[in-house]
């Protein structure tokens, strides 16, 4: 994840929610893709640095356990750059410009100057981030599939060129897709800090009621007594994802009845996201600033230990001796 800014709400149910389930079952290694931050904000002046650590201080508040996953800084660990070098040096020009990631972004940046070798080589440095530890598999948005799919293109490309061995050096990358809708902002457009239509993992409950007071809801009931429709009303698809079933029910029986109004509808919503935030500030709270420093330090080594022996082998393939 990049460090570009704090989480919301959409971070939480759209990635965060995946990742907790993940670690449950498997051996996961979480970073913070500074280097990728770049891509895009490179003129932004952000503090990286610090970003990052609030970044991870999110993670571990919304339940990411250092104990059992290894997290860790993408510029911490040089194999990275190393190894995106290499795969710079065999990936044809024609794979990067036809991604329709690439395609699509161009467009949603407007003026924003990123028609830069960073910006269109990102799928090779993403490549270079999840096969320098024989990652099976990751969590990924559909968004993300083309950038997945170059990844085994550049693998079987390498292994073509450099490797000839039985057991190939790089695995071919499978994704996980994330089942989670995508939660809207508050304006019913995508929950972003730039619409300013965010609510986020920080935020005091008095934030919450706040931005949940001017969100949309169903035009319809322009009066108390007028008759809703919950499926068109964002604050129903916010109980769908926050509240228990027996209040959606509630929601939906008395929109449509108008026993209930907004105001009291948007009440019971913020309870439940209340059960989310509250824990997560919580933690967050709790954590001291060296301590997650640490624990970004000791990740760090860990990747580090796994990407050094892996650019071995690579280095053994493409130079063919010890370097």
């Amino acid at each position: 994840m990049r460090p570009t800014g704090r989480l919301h709400l959409g971070h939480y149910v759209g990635v965060l929610k995946g990742w907790l389930e993940l670690q449950e079952r498997e051996e996961v290694l979480f970073f913070v893709a500074d280097w990728h931050a770049l891509s895009t904000s490179y003129e932004d002046g952000l503090d990286l640095r610090e970003l990052s650590v609030e970044l991870v201080k999110d993670w571990i508040g919304a339940g990411v356990d250092p104990e059992r996953s290894t997290l860790f800084v993408q510029s911490e660990v040089k194999e990275h750059a190393e190894l995106y070098l290499l795969l710079n040096m065999i990936t044809p020009l024609g794979w990067l410009e036809r991604n329709p990631t690439y395609k699509d972004l161009l467009e949603q940046m407007g003026k924003k100057e990123i028609h830069t070798a960073g910006f269109l080589t990102y799928p090779v440095l993403q490549t270079a981030d999840i096969v320098l530890y024989d990652a099976d598999a990751v969590p990924i948005g559909e968004d993300q599939r083309p950038h997945l799919e170059i990844a085994r293109e550049i693998v079987r490309r390498f292994h073509h060129l450099y490797d000839r061995r039985e057991k190939p050096i790089f695995k071919e990358p499978q994704e996980i897709l994330s089942q989670t809708p995508r939660l809207l902002g508050l304006d019913g457009r995508k929950m972003s800090k730039s619409y300013g239509n965010a609510i986020y993992l920080t935020d005091s409950p008095d934030e919450v009621w706040r931005k949940l007071r001017g969100a949309k809801t169903d035009p319809q009931r322009v009066r108390r007594t007028d008759p809703g429709n919950p499926e068109v009303c964002l604050i129903y698809d916010y109980h769908k994802v926050f509240s228990d079933p027996e209040v959606v029910q509630k929601v939906e029986e008395g929109c449509r009845t108008a026993s209930i109004g907004c105001v009291e509808c948007k009440r019971w919503c913020q309870e439940g996201i209340e059960r989310v935030l509250e824990p997560i500030r919580t933690r967050r709270a709790e954590l001291k600033e060296e301590a997650v420093r640490e624990i970004v330090a000791e990740g760090s080594r860990r990747a580090q230990g796994m990407a050094k022996r892996k650019m071995e082998e690579v280095n053994r393939a493409v130079f063919g001796a010890e370097r």
